[in-house]
């Protein structure tokens, strides 16, 4: 093998390396917000809460994206994703350390926006690092795909192994648990990724200017709406999965193991929906299918009374094909960014429009719930938000039909 040939091997070994770091970094932080949903029924034990409140308390923790997503997106162009992502997760183990503590429920109330906080800062920037250590189109495209993983995987573990691990140490060890396991992540994300100049991805361009351009472009836009139709209704569904199925009479070990599966799924369509977003699928196709998939989902879930195995295979189809759009919006968020120093911007617009759909899809549920008196009527509101969602995907493949493949270069390197 050649001097060049290996040093190829070194630059795809070193990508690969990072890209395992990033998601296992964004697996550790979604475990915070899968925790949550297997503690539910505890917290209304221990500390009297009610189904409304735990929607807020599902939401809640999307406080910190749902208002600061695009000023934390245009921090991490200016100071570097790496530096952004430490800070963030040493303050999600600080709220989940506090939240530990908590005597009631406002104050576990103000713990989750610590963490919401947290989690923003640590998942956000991420894209922007993989795009600066992963050169290849094809492969970025793919490393993107499985990023979109990071949600579904962390909230799979933590369905799974929540039930088992609060029956044995109480939901305050767990907090303190997960906790810990952030600050070990941003460890590994210290040591193994590669220190960056204060102006990686934003050169002298200042934030004005660059929010100017974002805000100004259609594509941010487009991929900010897409993910917040998709991200409301999925979090609402996964994440009262449980406590359906403890209202049905389900044990603890089916609970755990249907809701982990559910979430667990996700993943295949982020991965899928990456891969063919590198094999040349128009993006708005694929969204159109995946949105057409959850309103079918939803309907068939909690429309069929009385057929429970096929309302569960309905669930799986509804997340498991919805896992399409956050694997083809990622990839696609970084080609619809008006310029590669504004990456990291787009995404944080992005996180702001999912932190929202997700902020307001469990406690809109939880009120319809309320008002029809069961989940049966779950589906009109999440229909409502795929129809819609198709309509978006048009749009979109009508603005990336007439954009180029490759990002544009900084704005003060154009002249």
């Amino acid at each position: 093998m050649t001097l060049e040939g290996k040093e190829v091997l070194t630059i795809s070994d070193r990508s690969r390396a990072v890209a395992v770091v990033v998601l296992g970094v964004g697996v550790s932080c979604a475990l915070h917000v899968g925790k949550l949903p297997v503690a539910i029924p505890l917290l209304q034990v221990e500390l009297g809460m009610s189904l409304l409140q735990a929607g807020f308390l599902l939401s809640l923790v999307q406080l910190a994206g749902m208002s600061l997503g695009l000023l934390v997106g245009l921090l991490a162009d200016r100071l570097g994703p790496r530096r952004v992502m430490l800070i963030g997760l040493l303050v999600l183990a600080a709220g989940s350390g506090l939240g530990a503590l908590a005597p009631s429920v406002s104050t576990l109330l103000v713990t989750r926006v610590i963490e919401g906080m947290g989690f923003l800062l640590a998942v956000l920037p991420a894209p922007g690092m993989l795009r600066l250590h992963v050169k290849d189109p094809a492969t970025l495209s793919r490393a993107l795909g499985w990023w979109g993983t990071y949600m579904p995987l962390g909230t799979a573990l933590a369905l799974l192994l929540g039930v088992p691990a609060m029956s044995w140490m109480g939901w305050r060890a767990v907090w303190v648990l997960v906790a810990l396991l952030s600050v070990c992540a941003a460890g590994v994300l210290a040591l193994q990724v590669p220190h960056e100049p204060l102006t990686s991805g934003g050169g002298s361009l200042g934030l004005w200017p660059r929010l100017q351009r974002t805000l100004r472009a259609p594509g941010p836009w487009l991929v900010a709406l897409g993910f917040f139709l998709y991200s409301g209704q999925w979090l609402a569904v996964i994440g009262f999965l449980p406590t359906i199925y403890r209202d049905a009479g389900l044990g603890g070990g089916a609970i755990a193991g249907l809701s982990a599966l559910a979430a667990a799924i996700n993943m295949t369509g982020n991965v899928a929906g990456g891969r063919w977003l590198a094999r040349g699928a128009p993006p708005g196709l694929v969204l159109a299918l995946a949105y057409g998939a959850m309103a079918l989902g939803a309907l068939v879930a909690f429309g069929a009374q009385g057929h429970p195995v096929w309302q569960y295979v309905a669930i799986l189809a509804f997340s498991g094909l919805g896992g399409l759009i956050p694997g083809t919006l990622f990839g696609v968020a970084v080609v619809m960014a008006p310029g590669s120093d504004t990456v990291s911007t787009t995404v944080g617009w992005m996180q702001q429009f999912s932190a929202l759909g997700q902020f307001t899809g469990p406690p809109a549920v939880a009120w319809l719930v309320t008002q029809v008196g069961g989940w049966h009527g779950t589906w009109v509101l999440t229909g409502g938000c795929s129809l819609l969602g198709i309509a978006l995907a048009m749009q979109l493949q009508r603005v990336w039909s007439r954009l180029p493949r490759s990002l544009p270069p900084p704005a003060e390197e154009r002249g």
